[in-house]
């Protein structure tokens, strides 16, 4: 009974899978491999990190995906006078009109909410960025010795402009640590700029329908955790982890050249976890050694931190996991 239920939990899945992305593709045009990676991050129940410059349509892209799955979506703009307060929410004093006697009550700030969009989280100081880390990684927000759970699903999408760095705050490696994916936005093809343009400024507004619900995304994220991943599998996602890590026997030559901090536990998980999710959502039942390929970019380029020969050679963080692929060995 239970695995007929889960059979049918697939199949739902699937199908809100292929709805969900044609439904943005109606807002969205190209940006198939990014739309992806948000949704294998959403049901493997992940945070994402979206790095692009102004203008690629990252704050219509969450919206729109908000809307589509019918969850309470708020927006923060980050900024250097931000508090945590204004991300947490705040206790007000209230007083009893009829008793006189006054009491505390919280008013819930923005994070209280499914999806959540850090929009800039790099140009407010570490005290206010440090207000999403409880939530992220327990679900929880404690004020004044309290503590208030956020709603379920709950999925934070941070964006960062990778170009001004003047009054930005670069998130120390433990905040980014706690995103799933950082997820790189670049610019459209020609042919894609040139459908952008015409689609939006025209007169047609397309119309979205809803396909999922809170309860059934909470489903959704709990049959992915059931996926099966051979031995052989997670041999291959830990060996291509600890070759980041340049004080590691397995370290392949180059990684000792170019990498300061190779990536932690947390990346291990990722790539199993983001594999499940990509392979469900691809209509399969089992976790291939190309799942866990296919995710390594968006799970290690923010766990991996390059060093000084690295930025004189001109080599960044994509160009190494490249390598690493093809330096790992699937097999032993």
């Amino acid at each position: 009974m239970a695995e007929k239920k889960d059979l049918e939990l697939v199949e739902k899945l699937v199908a809100g899978h292929k709805s969900i992305v044609e439904q943005l593709k109606k807002i969205i045009v190209g940006q198939t491999e990014v739309i992806d990676e948000l949704l294998i991050a959403l049901f493997a129940r992940g945070h994402c990190m979206i790095v692009g410059v102004p203008g690629l349509a990252k704050t219509l892209l969450i919206q729109s995906l908000a809307e589509i799955i019918d969850l309470d979506f708020k927006r923060i703009q980050f900024t250097p006078d931000l508090m945590p307060s204004d991300i947490t929410g705040t206790e007000v004093i209230e007083e009893d009109q009829k008793t006189g006697k006054r009491n505390y009550r919280f008013i819930k700030g923005p994070i209280f909410a499914n999806i959540v969009l850090a929009d800039e989280i790099n140009r407010t100081p570490p005290k206010t960025q440090s207000a999403l880390l409880q939530s992220m990684q327990e679900y929880k927000i404690t004020v004044a010795g309290q503590t208030y759970p956020v709603p379920l699903p709950f999925y934070v999408l941070s964006t960062q402009n990778p170009i001004e760095q003047e009054g930005t705050y670069p998130l120390p490696e433990a905040q980014l640590d706690r995103f799933f994916f950082q997820i790189n936005i670049d610019y459209p093809s020609d042919k894609e700029e040139k459908e952008i343009v015409l689609q939006t400024t025209g007169a047609y507004k397309p119309e979205l329908t809803k396909v999922l619900n809170a309860k059934e995304i909470i489903e959704l994220q709990e049959i992915v955790r059931k996926v099966p991943a051979s031995d052989y599998v997670v041999d291959y996602a830990v060996r291509l982890v600890r070759a980041t890590r340049p004080k590691d026997a397995s370290a392949p030559e180059f990684t000792k050249q170019w990498i300061n901090w190779g990536a932690g536990p947390r990346a291990s998980q990722t790539l199993i976890l983001g594999a499940k999710a990509r392979a469900i959502l691809n209509n399969r039942y089992t976790v291939s050694i190309e799942d866990i390929r296919a995710i390594a970019p968006p799970a290690l380029r923010h766990r991996v931190v390059l060093n000084f020969h690295a930025e004189a050679e001109g080599i960044n963080t994509n160009e190494v996991i490249k390598k690493l692929l093809e330096t790992v060995k699937t097999e032993l």
